[in-house]
């Protein structure tokens, strides 16, 4: 979970690394350094934000051409100045940058202290860069060949960029189960590296996503690039569809709440063309081309992370109710280290908003090798997951920089809805008119979630200026709503550092409902749907032990509103498509109570966007 950048080519490299990191920061925040060669190598490292990193530099002579940039959020030893990247080798020759764990360096650094190394710092990368340097001098090959033979000792994820004092105007990058792009300069020669696009596009559209167990070498001879069993391999040059405005906060205070306001654009985005309400069709290739895999299906399994998997209990209401086929939410990381039981006849779908979260990868693995088909629901085009199903769709959200997901979320559970129809619409398992209905609903939901914005902002504020100094909140919903209050829970939590704890409004009575008391705001999500009077009942107990009640009601309600403390309202639409709309005021409220405690809103403690270690 870190952010790599480096150029190589006929410019100044400092700006665009500098720029390149601040671009990159929502992928690790704890430390920040950078190398520039100049002859020798310049390397410049601090703890803390880009922004630190900049200030210990200012008055430096950072000349140079060729660079290489990294932000850090730690996974082995503590944030600090000595475990920021980049690290160098024994001689001072080497500098790498490096996302993921390397899992054998214990043994590594074992076998290199024997023959005499000495290691400054307590991470894995600076293992790797002594076992870079101690083959090339021991094997006496050059660095591109030491750099290979050196990968196929590692166990582990990597993506991982290199400058030498003794390749002046080389760099050289490799992939195994963390991203990096490659992108083609105009000028012959010129050539960038990151993490994701996000740095590149003002540069560059002509992308390179590396595949996993490829190495990279470019220098003013041109790009090579070959897979750690030495076989020469042809790159595949994309064109970037991102903008540079979408990567910008346009006017916005933060990131997050740029995003909370494209989501009537990421949510329109991620259906327009995939279906047509006139004659009922659906023009999503994955499900014309696994047509007759869909018919024979016996279940679904959806794994992912975090707010992925809360899109993904969504996805399990949807695809039950309408398509009619068994299925489970499993938890990734859980998911990959049991023993399932997996068969041909399933179809394992990974929803991700990176694409690379290594979990969720493991996971669509190991389904893959059982057998099953694999599906997958991302964000970033060119990522892992897309490389690795057999199909799948992407969410059309744009890129979304703040670390809590919210514009992803809704985007992913818009995916899903057209999944569930598609495939019930495929088996014959609804209504033509009942899919007439859902569709022309759905058409209707953007425009929908635009008036949640423009009529909820006043009270949100209101509710988070009184309840922001609260130690706990509790969220329920049941049935759509219950993975809503989940996700409101996961904001709050994530951002604002309050304790927030989702429920199924049911569940309240075993045992959350000792905890309430006058000083705990009951966030309920309580829309007209089946359950509608079972919530009010839930409110009420709530009140019985005077808890305050904020509630999501259907515009129009009267019966919440005689005994909730607050009630923010929302469009009436299809109970299936609810979380469409509820979730919108819940991430208001998490924005806005996180921005008056003084909260870091789009770089929260001890989290990162793209989670590709264990």
């Amino acid at each position: 979970m870190c952010g790599i950048v480096a150029y190589t080519g006929p410019n100044q490299v400092y700006d665009f690394l500098i720029k390149g990191l601040q671009r990159l920061e929502y992928r690790g925040y704890d430390s920040a350094g950078i190398a520039i060669m100049d002859g020798n190598l310049k390397i410049y490292k601090q703890k803390g934000k880009v922004s630190d990193l900049v200030d210990l530099v200012t008055g430096e002579d950072v000349s140079g051409t060729s660079g290489i940039g990294h932000t850090r959020w730690a996974t082995h030893g503590e944030p600090n100045k000595v475990n920021a990247h980049p690290h160098i080798s024994q001689e001072g020759s080497i500098a790498v940058i490096h996302n993921g764990i390397i899992e054998n360096y214990a043994t590594l650094k074992e076998m290199l202290v024997k023959r005499g190394h000495v290691f400054m710092s307590d991470t894995d990368t600076e293992v790797l860069t002594h076992l870079i340097e101690e083959i090339q001098v021991h094997e006496k090959v050059d660095l591109f060949e030491a750099v290979r033979l050196a990968l196929n000792e590692v166990v582990g994820a990597y993506a991982i960029v290199i400058l030498s004092k003794n390749d002046p105007n080389t760099l050289i990058g490799a992939r195994k189960g963390s991203p990096l792009v490659l992108g083609i300069g105009e000028t012959r020669g010129e050539y960038y590296m990151a993490s994701d696009a996000t740095p590149i596009v003002e540069h560059t559209r002509d992308v390179i996503y590396l595949e996993d167990n490829e190495i990279a070498h470019v220098s003013p001879d041109g790009l090579k690039i070959k897979s750690l069993a030495n076989v020469e391999k042809t790159p595949y040059i994309q064109k970037l569809e991102m903008t540079l405005d979408a990567i910008e906060k346009g006017g916005y205070e933060h990131f997050m709440l740029k995003e909370i306001y494209e989501q009537p654009k990421s949510i329109y985005d991620s259906m327009r063309g995939r279906f047509t309400t006139n004659d009922l069709s659906f023009a999503m290739r994955s499900l014309r081309e696994y047509e007759s895999k869909i018919k024979n299906l016996e279940r679904v399994i959806i794994v992912g992370c975090g707010t992925s998997w809360h899109a993904g209990l969504v996805g399990e209401y949807l695809i039950e109710e309408f398509a009619r086929l068994p299925v489970e939410v499993e938890y990734a990381s859980e998911f990959r280290y049991r023993n399932p039981i997996i068969t041909p006849d399933d179809l394992v779908m990974a929803i991700s908003q990176s694409g690379e979260t290594a979990d969720t990868l493991a996971a669509l693995e190991m389904a893959k090798e059982k057998g099953a088909t694999v599906y997958g629901i991302c964000n970033v085009v060119g990522s892992s997951i897309p490389r690795m199903t057999h199909a799948g769709a992407y969410t059309h959200a744009g890129p979304e920089i703040g670390v809590a997901s919210t514009k992803a979320f809704t985007a992913q559970v818009t995916v899903l809805t057209l999944f569930a129809l598609g495939i019930a619409n495929i088996r014959g398992a609804i209504s033509r008119d009942e899919l007439s209905l859902l569709l022309a609903e759905l058409e209707s939901i953007p425009g929908k979630v635009q008036r949640v914005l423009d009529s909820c902002a006043n009270d949100v504020l209101e509710i988070s200026e009184k309840y922001k100094d609260s130690n706990n909140f509790l969220y329920l919903g049941r049935g759509y709503n219950f993975p809503v209050a989940l996700e409101g829970a996961l904001k709050l939590k994530e951002i604002s550092y309050i304790h927030a704890e989702g429920y199924p409004a049911a569940e309240m009575k075993h045992g959350p409902i000792a905890l309430i008391d006058e000083n705990m705001p009951v966030v309920v999500i309580a829309t007209r749907s089946q359950y509608y009077e079972k919530v009010l009942s839930n409110i009420q107990e709530v009140k019985a032990r005077k808890g305050i009640i904020i509630a999501i009601v259907t515009e129009g309600d009267q019966k919440v509103k005689e005994i909730a403390d607050y009630c923010i309202e929302i469009p009436d639409t299809h109970e299936a498509l609810v979380p469409l709309l509820a979730t919108i005021p819940l991430q208001l409220l998490s924005y806005h109570i996180a921005v008056m405690r003084g909260c870091n809103v789009d770089q929260p403690r001890n989290l990162a966007k793209s989670v590709t270690v264990e």
